[in-house]
């Protein structure tokens, strides 16, 4: 039983991490991946597993048998199992919340379902302590069976690191993977106990591994939100995407669906959000310019490409290269946002990698990737704005899309500043009826006075288009000051996640969010 008893550590300990992943993306597609949800999740697992290791000694010391250790593996791996059938009625209310900004119901579902992890995580975290009492022959060995013990559990919770997102999610999705996982550990607890204390003794636990198999069948059915429009919805490596219809729009909404990422119509192309913005970039250059000599674009967080759409109509000689990380985003948009532009070019790759690896240069390379509180730190600083800047034209010019609070620039600030260390002017605009700002860095020298002599210019050409001429004005008509000097981030010291959470935790508490309901 030795042998066995490091299989049993290894499986428990790659089990233990395995749900810690998986609770973080069961969470993450109703609550949001912030680094404050993520502490939330570590740090409880990390409570539940401590309780797990002094319950699971003193227990161990009481009833040092094998069987007692499998019969809690065995209980460890149902109660795994059931973790999603009991949390999915709190989730799709949690989401409910979340679309009603109903936030003392959120932070309650939230508390809820990270109850729900107290009995499974700390019956695998009884495991170790166990696994050591019964190794242990002789107390001059103990250090030696104890390091022993260690490093199988922590080998297996290295494994079980990569299992739910790089394997398990994006093939059967968040539920299936808790079923998967309790079925792995119950196996192994169910072998354990034939082998240690005779196959009569299954017969006591034979109705669990019948449970498990009917939450297979029939216990994950149905849409895991429960969103009004909800077309479709697929995990990925990367993302909980979910497609609405609404009045005939395609929207794209990724994990806890705050915000629309993408928005798509048959008939329309003008949807007065950022992404439209993105197109006036060049003409804060020297009139006069005309959209035919605007031929390359790059645009990092592609999403389901409605700034590509736009562009393709308004720019009819362009050439796109869009950069999605998440390649099930670039297939969602390709089959329920149309996304099929033979002019655009979907890499599935980061951002900044992609950019900074690219041979080509570009007119506008815009930058949609951010959007409090998950802004990629690496696509903030100095040495990143230096490869754009690499990678524009002699007249290239940089778009950026900006959340901000009702009053709190500190984020416009803080990008402006860091822009500034790279070019040489930069102008902001605060989009409409929206918490949304643009910020347009150029190469050269500009002055908000060109886009004016290039909108009068645009005015008397015929060939050009509407959704151009509608967008200048909007952005003529509601340029910003220019920022207030700040902080200026660099690869060594970017801390925008205490600037985003901050910003938010401001933004609730002045009462601003009635304003959104």
């Amino acid at each position: 039983m030795r042998k066995y008893l490091y299989i049993t550590v290894f499986i428990s300990g790659m089990a233990s991490l395995a749900v810690e992943m998986a609770a973080s993306r069961l969470l993450g597609n109703y609550f949001g991946t912030s680094n404050l949800v993520w502490a939330s999740i570590i740090g409880l697992i990390l409570i539940y597993l401590t309780v797990g290791y002094f319950i699971g000694g003193k227990w161990a010391d009481r009833s040092p048998y094998y069987p007692t250790l499998f019969s809690i593996l065995s209980w460890a791996g149902l109660t795994v199992a059931l973790v999603p059938l009991a949390s999915r009625p709190i989730l799709r209310f949690a989401s409910q919340a979340f679309d009603e900004l109903w936030m003392g119901n959120l932070i309650g579902s939230f508390v809820v379902v990270m109850i729900l992890f107290i009995i499974p995580v700390s019956l695998m975290g009884m495991a170790s302590p166990f696994a050591i009492r019964l190794a242990l022959s002789d107390t001059r060995q103990a250090g030696t069976i104890a390091g022993r013990i260690y490093a199988t559990s922590t080998l297996g919770s290295f494994i079980g690191t990569f299992i739910p997102d790089i394997l398990l999610v994006p093939i059967i999705g968040t539920y299936r993977t808790f079923l998967v996982l309790g079925s792995i550990l119950l196996l192994t607890a169910l072998i354990g106990l034939g082998v240690s204390s005779g196959w009569k003794k299954l017969l006591k636990f034979a109705w669990m591994p019948i449970i498990i198999v009917l939450l297979a069948i029939y216990g994950t059915r149905g849409n895991d939100k429960t969103a009004t429009g909800m077309i479709y919805e697929t995990e990925s490596s990367y993302n909980y995407i979910q497609v609405l219809e609404v009045e005939g729009y395609h929207l794209l909404r990724l994990n806890d669906g705050q915000g629309v990422h993408s928005i798509y119509h048959p008939e329309q192309l003008n949807y007065h959000g950022p992404w439209e913005q993105v197109l006036v970039a060049p003409f804060f250059n020297q009139a006069p310019i005309n959209p035919q000599s605007i031929t390359s674009m790059a645009i990092v967080g592609l999403a389901a490409g409605t700034t590509a759409r736009q562009a393709s109509e308004v720019y009819p000689n362009i050439i796109i290269d869009g950069y999605e990380i998440d390649s099930k985003i670039i297939r969602t948009a390709q089959t329920y946002f149309d996304m099929t532009m033979p002019n655009l070019n979907a890499y599935a790759q980061d951002g900044r990698w992609g950019l900074s690896t690219s041979k080509s240069t570009y007119n506008i390379i815009s930058v949609d990737a951010y959007r409090p509180p998950y802004i990629p730190w690496h696509l903030t600083t100095t040495e990143f704005f230096q490869i754009v800047r690499d990678h524009l034209t002699k007249d290239g010019v940089m778009v950026i899309n900006v959340g901000r609070g009702p009053n709190d620039r500190r984020l416009i600030d803080t990008l402006g500043s860091t822009l500034l260390d790279v070019f040489p002017t930069i102008h902001v605009m605060d989009l409409p009826g929206s918490f949304n700002s643009i910020i347009f860095a150029s190469v050269q020298p500009t002055t908000a006075e060109n886009l004016m002599d290039n909108f009068q210019y645009l005015s008397t050409q015929q060939q050009t288009h509407p959704l151009l001429m509608e967008t200048m004005a909007v952005t003529l008509q509601n340029m910003q000051t220019p920022p207030v000097k700040s902080v200026v981030f660099t690869d060594d010291k970017a801390p925008i996640t205490w600037l985003t959470n901050s910003m938010i935790v401001n933004f609730f508490l002045s009462g601003d969010l009635e304003s959104l309901q």
